[in-house]
């Protein structure tokens, strides 16, 4: 999944982005309120962790004017412990709120639990025998626990959420890498390589595939033989 932090204390967004890159989330920042709204407006994110005091823009007024035409997960970041501070942030179109300091698995939670209610998705997939738990972050196949890192969880439920869709390099590298990632570097054939090893190398059947020129896919083809 993709995240965008709009944050301007550098160790706040720093704590963030390692947390949640060690989840295996895509991570995107910005360090002001025009910037957040600028990249929330005209990029996909899977949610956004937003602070309420930025400079140029604060982060209640960055909120109101992305309703206007996206409906993105927010959860709000603020140092402002009151009632009224609170609804203010949800009266703006908050889907949540967290008041600094806060418990970094209690955010992951929260954040799990927006992107599931604005996606309406399950919390699992399956492609065939294999089996991705969304919550737990495991991954089986026939009943066998794949032992994955992080980043390939995250590349594995892009593909599996799109399971039978073509999905290209280009989009896996946006919604696995941030927008700083180096689309030169051979890093998601390599990411491809070592998924494919771990969900198909020990299977007869095949589910993970190359097709030339336009990307992967990711599906069960029963009637198939290596």
């Amino acid at each position: 999944m993709k995240i965008l932090i709009v944050e301007d204390e550098p160790k706040t967004v720093a704590y963030l982005r390692k947390g949640l890159t060690e989840q295996g989330y895509a991570v995107d920042f910005a360090s002001d309120g025009e910037s957040g709204l600028h990249l929330a407006q005209t990029l996909d994110y899977d949610a956004v962790i937003l602070d309420v005091m930025l400079p140029r823009l604060d982060g209640i007024a960055l909120l109101e004017r992305l309703r206007q035409s996206r409906q993105t997960p927010v959860i709000m970041l603020t140092a402002r412990d009151s009632v009224d501070a609170r609804l203010q942030g949800l009266g703006a179109g908050a889907d949540d709120y967290l008041v600094k300091p806060f418990s970094f698995l209690e955010l992951l939670a929260r954040l799990q639990a927006i992107t599931r209610r604005g996606r309406n998705e399950s919390t699992s997939i399956t492609v065939g025998d294999l089996h991705l738990d969304l919550l737990s972050r495991r991954a089986t196949r026939a009943g066998k626990r794949l032992n994955l890192t992080a980043k390939e969880f995250a590349l594995l439920a892009v593909l599996g959420r799109r399971q039978s869709q073509i999905v290209s390099k280009t989009a896996i590298t946006e919604l696995v890498w941030d927008i700083n990632f180096d689309t030169n570097t051979n890093v998601v054939e390599v990411a491809i390589k070592r998924l494919r090893a771990k969900i198909d190398g020990a299977f007869e059947s095949k589910l993970l595939h190359t097709i030339r020129g336009m990307g992967y896919v990711l599906e069960h083809r029963p009637e198939e033989t290596p």
